[in-house]
């Protein structure tokens, strides 16, 4: 009897020649289509053996009791909260993701939304673009010399350090978990400085950056009373994830200019609503959801996704596993 070949379906797109790569496996049987809509996974998911999915996929109860022969999730990604892993642990569901891969890109953008926001660079376009010449009401300020805060040390929050060194900051950051200084990179980590608390960090940088992970203990983190603590000329970065900086604390803080500006790329629900009130913020920066939107970023995430899932079902090979 001829063996069952695994069924792969990709739901939230993944680089091109990639998907070709893997559709190219002649052991498994790969869903045509590399991005497609809930409605379709939810009738794809009784014959699912593996799943590759991006940030927009929600891996939870209720897609997972309908996919009763599901084996293997991959998140394309490094960030794993739209999966429950706790319900995949308990039903034999392996789940990895692709630490890494989006690192640099996430942290270029990081440092690209501190420019926008010191140098108002956004506005500026918006102005010219609306046929002005606001030259004097656009004065910004330089990133050189600032005191950045890192809220988070791991990889990206290193690669932000290491991307800024050029322009000559002081550089302190702030984490409840064990540090791991990464040697593998190019370049070596400039002099930087642990702060004992949180409310330290926030009160002695110029610009906050945030780069943890979203669960129970950091939802919300980032609300009323921290941002209290904030400089009126400093500025709040979140590349991170949605929901750790309460909206509602930030849209006050910024239309109080109690601090001068933000930007995000990350939000509490996404995509973010038309009437959101923070699309109407003069002093913020938005964009959406970019973090990992690079060619290179894709070409990686979808280059190790491929991998795993080779290694998985050709191999009994788990790489990578993250665990709930």
């Amino acid at each position: 009897m001829q063996k069952l070949r695994p069924f792969i379906v990709v739901s939230d797109g993944i680089d091109k020649n990639s998907f070709e790569e893997l559709k190219n496996v002649s052991d498994f049987d790969v869903h045509p289509v590399s991005k497609i809509s809930s409605e379709e996974l939810n009738l794809l998911a009784p014959k699912m053996n593996g799943l590759i999915i991006r940030s927009a996929t929600k891996v939870d109860a209720e897609l997972l009791k309908s996919a009763a022969q599901l084996k293997y999730v991959i998140r394309a990604g490094e960030g794993t909260d739209n999966i429950d892993k706790t319900a995949c642990q308990q039903l034999g569901v392996k789940v990895s993701n692709t630490p890494g891969a989006n690192s640099n890109s996430v942290a270029e953008l990081a440092v690209n939304l501190m420019l926008a926001v010191l140098r108002k660079s956004a506005r500026a376009h918006c102005s010219m673009v609306a046929g002005l010449w606001e030259k004097s009401a656009l004065e910004g300020f330089e990133l050189t010399n600032k005191t950045i805060g890192l809220l988070g040390f791991g990889k990206i929050a290193q690669l932000v350090a290491r991307r800024v060194a050029g322009f000559d900051p002081k550089i302190l950051y702030y984490d409840v978990a064990p540090v791991t200084m990464n040697t593998t990179m190019n370049t070596s980590l400039p002099d930087v400085s642990k702060v004992s608390t949180l409310e330290g960090l926030f009160s002695q940088s110029d610009i906050v950056s945030i780069h943890l992970p979203k669960n129970e203990k950091t939802k919300n983190l980032v609300n009323k009373d921290l941002l209290s603590k904030m400089k009126p000329s400093a500025i709040l970065i979140n590349t991170a994830r949605g929901g750790i900086v309460n909206e509602n604390d930030l849209y006050s803080a910024l239309i109080e200019k109690k601090i001068m500006g933000a930007g995000l790329d990350v939000y509490d629900n996404e995509p973010l609503v038309v009437e959101s009130p923070l699309r109407k913020l003069e002093n913020l920066v938005l964009m959406p959801h970019l973090g990992a939107s690079t060619h290179e970023a894709q070409l990686r995430v979808g280059e190790i996704a491929v991998h795993q899932m080779k290694e998985f079902f050709l191999n009994n090979k788990l790489l990578n596993e993250v665990r709930g």
